[in-house]
């Protein structure tokens, strides 16, 4: 149930949801940008919270996807990538977490900022941050008494085999109990995603890369173009 059922689930419910979301709630596929009301707190905490964010999904890219044997073959031991691993994992989870606790924090005491805060949101954060620091409180607790699991040879396979659709639920059966929150934690995060303001991941504008620009106004009476402007829409001088 929790390592085979809950998985697919939870991953069913993040395409089937983005896909409802988009095709009826258009409008509201947004972040809800609170930056008019208070920008000292943005500025420090949205940076700190989006780069660590973004570190953070690029070590779980290369722990969960990339195997072990993948790594020893282009010449990465494991001593190495296990202290590069948690050297930066460690800087991302702080910076994460130390971002969003500046959120959370200015949300809570900038009026209008908490005026603006809906339940929805409120959920969002407890399972945003409850992932984080569950993620993070292992990795650390791991390594200071000296006993940390190697997630290589259980959940990372497990994980993967999940999109092999053989899944081996008693490789994460085995795993230590922090890593089974974490994960739980996450698959709850991933289903609640396409309800939340999260989808703005998926609204990077792309398209300002290649499409032309604009000209609101020039001063080169050349790019006006030879047609003659309609009645009312001659340029104002």
């Amino acid at each position: 149930m929790l390592w085979v059922v809950v998985p697919y689930v939870s991953i069913a419910v993040f395409i089937v949801g983005h896909v409802w979301r988009y095709r009826y709630d258009k409008f509201g596929w947004t972040t809800r940008s609170s930056q008019l009301y208070e920008n000292r707190l943005l500025r420090l905490g949205s940076p700190l919270f989006h780069f660590g964010i973004l570190l953070v999904a690029l070590g779980h890219v290369g722990g969960l996807l990339v195997p072990k044997s993948w790594t020893e073959a282009v010449g990465v031991s494991e001593s190495v990538y296990h202290a590069v691993a948690v050297g930066l994992g460690v800087l991302a989870g702080v910076c994460t977490l130390v971002g969003a606790a500046i959120l959370v924090y200015r949300r809570r005491t900038v009026g209008p900022v908490f005026s603006a805060t809906t339940r929805n949101d409120k959920i969002m954060y407890v399972l945003l941050v409850g992932t984080i620091v569950l993620g993070l409180g292992t990795t650390v607790l791991g390594n200071l008494t000296d006993h940390p699991h190697d997630y290589r040879e259980s959940v990372s396979p497990w994980f993967r085999s999940i999109f092999y659709f053989q899944p081996e639920p008693s490789l994460m059966a085995a795993a230590p109990l922090g890593f089974q929150l974490h994960a739980l934690a996450a698959w709850a995060l991933f289903a609640f995603w396409p309800f939340s303001r999260l989808v703005h991941v998926f609204s990077m504008p792309l398209g300002y890369l290649t499409r032309p620009y604009i000209v609101y106004r020039s001063r080169d009476e050349r790019q006006l173009g030879s047609r003659a402007p309609r009645r009312g829409w001659e340029r104002a001088r």
